[in-house]
């Protein structure tokens, strides 16, 4: 055998190779020191990508549970308390037994059932639910040492409810002891009154109440202390607001008042009231626990109130305490509106979360296609050399999830960090989505490419590519689901579609994404044939720039589709969500401005002093001050035998109201329509009703009475006859009432006299208005109504959601754009540096590359005003932005509706403009740093 001296064969070259297998180079840990920027750059990408797709679930939730405990919050305990009661125990009972049935120990008994039937998520507050016996019907107390405000004797309520001692202090005396068994035949009991009570009924210490017995003589009721609540606020006093303060209550006959009031005594003094004529009833009341509660447990809730109200849950109760045991609660009620609010508010969110998700996932992909491209010769020669596409496919999904799942994960945790307090699941899944999809979308953009064995692949710009059948059903079936999205919308709206639920939600709220999905796709496909016939005429005229820069416009790479989906998926999403946010305010100021009729309103029951008009306009911030007169149970009748139509009759002055009304906007009219004329007209003042007086009158009231005059009769019984001359929607002196606008002059002194200012100013000063207006006047701003919309945290959360989403679009779509330009700039450096060969200049360079940009950020920037237009257009008619606006508080104004906004349009797409025109500069002027001998390398396939 031939070989060498050092044991090598003959022919060989290089050292001998050791006598163990082989180890190939690691194919990750090669790729990612060859290329660690890219590296670095797609683990930015993910960790930002999944920290913000994992933060808005968890900011969602946050704001929706912060939502929830305002409302339950916000609604009374003797609202959101389940109150269970039962009556006194059968009558065919023995007297003892009735007796135990009422005592601490029973009772107590009955609580630890009621607590037993509460399921989760509903869980009971016990340190402020509680149980007891009570009078239901309270009776007289006839002592004449108590308050009597119509002459009327007040009437008490006998209430021994547990747990005073823990709920109260003493200002006065002791709590009430009940040491010798009580009986119904118990003569004399003790007990307490809160301080409330005891001030508005002149209750002392050692006062004694007297309450009628039944069949025995009255019952001695002795005040032995007097105590302030521990938590005034809480369900233990507010679940029956009685206990904690009295009531006047006036009769609907003869209009006399009387109190009512609670006298609390013992746990174990309750069977006493068996022997008095009040109805006696037990009692247990379940304060929920409104701190635990989240967003996501409404509907488990509402099930456990339900269950309690008239299931299984009163079922159980009714078995273990008392068949006779019933129910109520309004918490099914509060929950309801809670669940109404969110349903408006929901869809308006998930809009701008699909707009920005959708651009976020498209920067992702033009990442992977951007590695894709970079590395095409790589892998083109991987496949030729007799590597398997699975191989191929599995080792990039290899290296791209050694960078990816990490990133992921890190942005997981930010997400975490940065939101804390809400569910960890939605969180997980949104960056585990994004993870798989940066993982994946390497591997399957390779496996397309390489999918057949080739060296050399031919041109794919627009022009030598023609989209394929595929391509065309792909594009129709998004054109149908963005049909069927637009429809739906536009025929049920947001409502139906928050209150429906399922994928028909999702469907609606991806139509503005699917409007800017069909654009796109319709403008890749259109936009080559308006250029290319420019090129000829463009070709006529001296210089190479402007043909050439066409030229290459139209014959732009096929890949353009992706960028240009970011860029108008983006400028839709933020059109429509300024359009929206804007939509939203203008409801609102609408809203305060229909409220107040002006900047500002200062007004009475009665006539406002005569100095008080010279000091308001006087106050710091007013510009004018406009006074009216308003009676608003004036009757409005033709004749004397028909019936009355109440109107609120304002008196003006025509001048400076007709201009108020002009410069708000709220029925505006020229003053010489409202001037009497004709005799006894102008400034008769006698009220006589004679004179025909011109006046404004809303629609209905036109409707009804026409032309020809009629009378009106004011609440001071004087009368003036009318003629409608002008029809109005509305004006600012009243809202949502029908009304008549009289000038002044035409009514009596009296009617005249001023009762309301409405006031004009840019900067209204709310304290100085108070101060100058003095006691007895209501003061209302603008601002401050305005401000009194934005009352729930799901307002303020899902506006601080929706603009946090568009500019997160916003900022992938300008790194779309940007990477757009990255992956042409190889080729566009290398054609500069051939072309300055040729005698190009550098100003020349410049505008070619400004030139070659131009048409495609046109492009995608008329293409996304116009999609946004279009969308807004398309979807406003089922858009409800009336919760967001004003969260179901009274407003004024109807509903509010979605109006396409301005600036919305227009400031997205310029910056788009802005941002091409920069980095294509910004490439012309480092490719001329660099110089061209670097750019014309042989063998540089670019």
């Amino acid at each position: 055998m031939t070989g060498t001296d050092d044991g090598t064969k003959a022919g060989t070259r290089g050292p001998a190779r050791a006598s163990g297998p082989r180890v190939p180079a690691p194919w990750v840990r090669t790729r990612l020191r060859a290329a660690p920027a890219a590296a670095l750059a797609l683990a930015l990408l993910v960790a930002l990508t999944a920290a913000l797709a994992a933060a808005f679930p968890r900011a969602v939730d946050r704001y929706e549970d912060a939502g929830l405990r305002r409302t339950l919050d916000d609604a009374s305990p003797q609202r959101t308390t389940v109150q269970f009661f039962a009556p006194r125990p059968d009558l065919e009972l023995a007297l003892g037994e009735g007796e135990n049935a009422l005592r601490e120990a029973a009772l107590r008994k009955g609580y630890d059932a009621v607590l037993a039937a509460v399921d989760k998520p509903l869980v009971a507050d016990r340190a402020q639910s509680s149980y007891g016996v009570r009078t239901s019907d309270p009776t007289d107390a006839s002592d004449s040492f108590l308050a009597r405000p119509s002459g009327l004797p007040p009437r008490v309520a006998l209430v021994a409810q547990n747990a005073l001692g823990a709920h109260s202090r003493p200002a006065s005396g002791r709590l009430p002891r009940a040491t010798d068994p009580v009986t119904a035949t118990t003569s004399e009991v003790e007990a307490a009154v809160t301080t409330e009570t005891a001030r508005t009924l002149h209750i002392k210490v050692g006062s004694v109440i007297h309450v009628p017995g039944l069949e025995r003589a009255p019952l001695a009721v002795r005040i032995t202390g007097i105590v302030a609540p521990r938590e005034p606020d809480g369900a233990y006093w507010m679940s029956t607001p009685l206990i904690r303060e009295p009531s006047l209550i006036q009769l609907p006959s003869d209009g006399g008042t009387y109190w009512i009031g609670a006298l609390l005594l013992a746990p174990d003094a309750g069977p006493v009231l068996l022997g008095t004529p009040g109805k006696p009833e037990r009692y247990w009341q379940v304060a929920p626990d409104t701190s635990g509660p989240t967003a996501h447990d409404v509907s488990g809730l509402a099930s456990a109130v339900a269950a309690l109200e008239s299931g299984p849950g009163l079922a159980r109760i009714r078995e273990r305490v008392d068949p006779l045991t019933d129910a109520t609660t309004d918490l099914g009620e509060v929950l309801s509106s809670f669940t109404e609010l969110r349903s408006g508010i929901a869809p308006l969110v998930a809009v701008a979360a699909f707009g920005a998700g959708t651009v976020a996932a498209v920067v992702i992909l033009m990442a992977s296609g951007l590695a894709a491209q970079r590395r095409r010769g790589e892998l083109a020669l991987v496949r030729a050399r007799g590597g398997s596409l699975p191989g191929v496919l599995g080792r990039l999904l290899a290296e791209t999830a050694v960078v990816a799942v990490p990133a992921g994960a890190l942005g997981l945790g930010a997400a975490l960090l940065a939101v804390p307090h809400a569910r960890l699941s939605s969180a997980v899944a949104a960056a585990l989505a994004v993870t798989v999809l940066a993982c994946v979308a390497l591997p399957v953009r390779a496996a397309f490419a390489h999918r057949a064995v080739r060296v050399h692949g031919g041109r794919e710009d627009i022009a030598s590519v023609r989209p394929s059948r595929r391509r065309t059903v792909a594009e129709l079936t998004v054109l149908v689901l963005a049909t069927a999205a637009v429809a739906a919308l536009r025929r049920g709206g947001t409502d139906d579609a928050g209150s429906s639920g399922g994928s028909g939600d999702q469907l609606v709220a991806l139509a503005p994404v699917l409007v800017g999905v069909i654009a796109a796709l319709v403008l890749v496909r259109l936009y080559p044939f308006p250029l290319r016939r420019l090129a000829g005429p463009a070709g006529r005229l001296r210089g190479v720039v402007a043909p050439l820069s066409l030229a290459r416009a139209g014959r732009t790479s096929a890949s353009t589709a992706l960028p240009l989906l970011a860029l108008l998926t983006a400028l839709t999403t933020a059109a429509f969500g300024g359009s929206v946010l804007a939509g939203v305010h203008t409801a609102r100021d609408h809203a305060a401005l229909l409220a107040t009729g002006a900047d500002g309103r200062i007004e009475a029951t009665h006539a406002l002093p005569t100095a008080l008009p010279g000091r308001i306009r006087d106050t710091r911030g007013v510009r004018e001050a406009v006074p009216v007169s308003v009676a608003y149970r004036a009757q409005a009748r033709r004749g004397s035998g028909t019936a009355g139509e109440t109107a609120a009759l304002v008196g003006v002055e025509p001048g400076p109201y007709g201009q108020l009304s002009r410069e708000l906007d709220l029925g505006g009219f020229p003053a010489r329509t409202l001037r009497a004329t004709g005799p006894g007209g102008s400034g008769s003042g006698s009220g006589s009703g004679k004179a025909v007086v011109p006046a404004i009158a809303s629609p209905s009231l036109a409707d009804r009475f026409g032309t020809a005059p009629f009378s009106v009769q004011l609440e001071d019984d004087s009368k003036v006859t009318v003629r409608i001359a002008a029809v109005r929607d509305v004006t600012p002196a009243v809202t949502d009432l029908d009304f008549l606008v009289v000038d002044r002059e035409a009514l009596t002194r009296r009617a005249a006299r001023p009762t309301a200012l409405l006031l004009t100013g840019g900067h209204l000063d709310g304290a100085a208005l108070r101060r100058a207006a003095g006691g007895g006047v209501d003061v209302r701003l603008r601002a401050e109504v305005r401000t009194a919309y934005v009352h729930s945290p799901l307002q303020s959360g899902a506006e601080r959601i929706y603009t946090a989403a568009v500019a997160a679009g916003a900022g992938y779509a300008v790194l779309a754009l940007l990477l757009a330009l990255v992956r042409a700039a190889p080729e566009r450096s290398a054609l500069l540096a051939r072309l300055r060969t040729m005698g190009l200049t550098r100003a020349q360079g410049r505008r070619l590359l400004v030139l070659e940009s131009l048409p495609q950020a046109l492009l995608a920037a008329a293409g996304g005003a116009l999609t946004g237009w279009a969308a807004i257009r398309l979807l406003a008619p089922g858009l409800d932005l009336t919760a967001i606006a004003v969260a179901g508080r009274p407003a004024p104004g109807g509903t509010a509706r979605l109006r396409t906004d301005a600036l919305s349009l227009l400031v997205p797409s310029l910056a788009v403009l802005v941002v091409a025109t920069g980095v294509a500069l910004a490439q012309a002027w480092w490719t001329g740093r660099r110089g061209s001998v670097r750019e014309l390398r042989a063998g540089d396939g670019r």
